[in-house]
C-alpha cells in the first residue's frame, strides 16, 4: 500500500533524529489505540439495511439452526 504521500512521509521521517522518530512512533501508537478502542457507532439506517440484506438473513438462519440442538438441551 505504498503511495507517493507515504513515501514522502517515510523520507521525511528518516531526516528526524532517533529521539524524534521515537516520539512520533509513540504519538502514532497512542492515536491508533484511541481510534481502535473507540466504540463503534452504528446508525439506525445501517442496522435496517443489514436486517434487510438477504445474505445476512440466510447467515442468521444458518446460525440459528446450528444452535437449535443446544437450545433443546436447555444449555
Amino acid at each position: 500500500m505504498t503511495t507517493p504521500t507515504l513515501e514522502r512521509i517515510e523520507t521525511d521521517i528518516a531526516q528526524l533524529s532517533l529521539a524524534e522518530q521515537l516520539w512520533l512512533m509513540e504519538r502514532l501508537a497512542h492515536r491508533i489505540r484511541q481510534f481502535s478502542l473507540r466504540p463503534l457507532r452504528v446508525q439506525e439506517a445501517d442496522l435496517a439495511a443489514m436486517a434487510a440484506d438477504e445474505s445476512i438473513q440466510q447467515e442468521v438462519q444458518h446460525i440459528a439452526a446450528e444452535f437449535a440442538v443446544t437450545e433443546q438441551d436447555g444449555l
